[in-house]
């Protein structure tokens, strides 16, 4: 009958409703492992981030973690990507009608990307990597996505044209030159010295990309 809600119609709509709020609390526990295994990453190593570390961290209990990660490598490998799309949005969000004229505001930018806990996190990745059969092949793919990636959002926001000689090659020095920055910061924070190479890869890439 037209406004009257029969037993049927609750027995039907019951199930949908009661499942909303446990995929909500599914992906916020999610989320804070992937978080957690970032920081813990970042901050112990990879010999010292175990999965019960993590989840430890994270509030959540050890089989919770193995739910949504069966592994360690699943779970390292997903937690790193995750950060590197978070930060990989924030960086479009900082520019979002591009930055061809302040070119400098632009590399600043992308070298912080190699200057915090996701490049800290994602080098113990790495290290592990070389010596994890396992972890190895999962970190390649990840790397090789985020690379390129990374390589896109620096050609947008610098309003390069690869199809001219050169171009390419000098988006990419300057990466590779971020990720060297990054390197040196986990010994030491030479912000100085980062800030001084920072203008003077604006001023050859202002004359690069003319």
């Amino acid at each position: 009958m037209d406004g009257v809600t029969t037993i049927g119609d609750r027995a039907e709509r019951a199930p949908k409703e009661a499942k909303q709020p446990k995929q909500d609390r599914s992906r916020a526990t999610r989320q804070r492992l992937l978080e957690a295994a970032v920081s813990c990453l970042a901050e112990h190593g990879w010999a010292g981030s175990t999965v019960t570390v993590v989840a430890e961290r994270a509030g959540v209990s050890r089989g919770a973690a193995q739910h949504h990660f069966p592994t360690r490598e699943d779970l390292f490998t997903a937690a790193v990507e995750y950060v590197a799309e978070e930060r990989s949005t924030a960086l479009r969000a900082l520019f979002p009608q591009g930055a061809a004229d302040d070119r400098r505001a632009v590399i600043s930018a992308l070298v912080d990307l190699y200057t915090g806990p996701l490049f800290r996190a994602a080098l113990h990745l790495w290290v592990a990597a070389s010596n994890e059969d396992q972890l190895r092949p999962q970190v390649t793919e990840l790397e090789a996505r985020v690379g390129r990636e990374t390589h896109r959002i620096a050609v947008d926001l610098l309003a390069a044209d690869e199809s001219k000689p050169g171009v390419r090659e000098t988006v990419q020095g300057l990466l590779d030159m971020a990720r060297g920055l990054g390197l040196a910061n986990l010994l030491t924070d030479d912000q100085a010295r980062r800030e001084k190479v920072v203008s003077q890869w604006a001023v050859l890439l202002d004359e690069a990309l003319l």
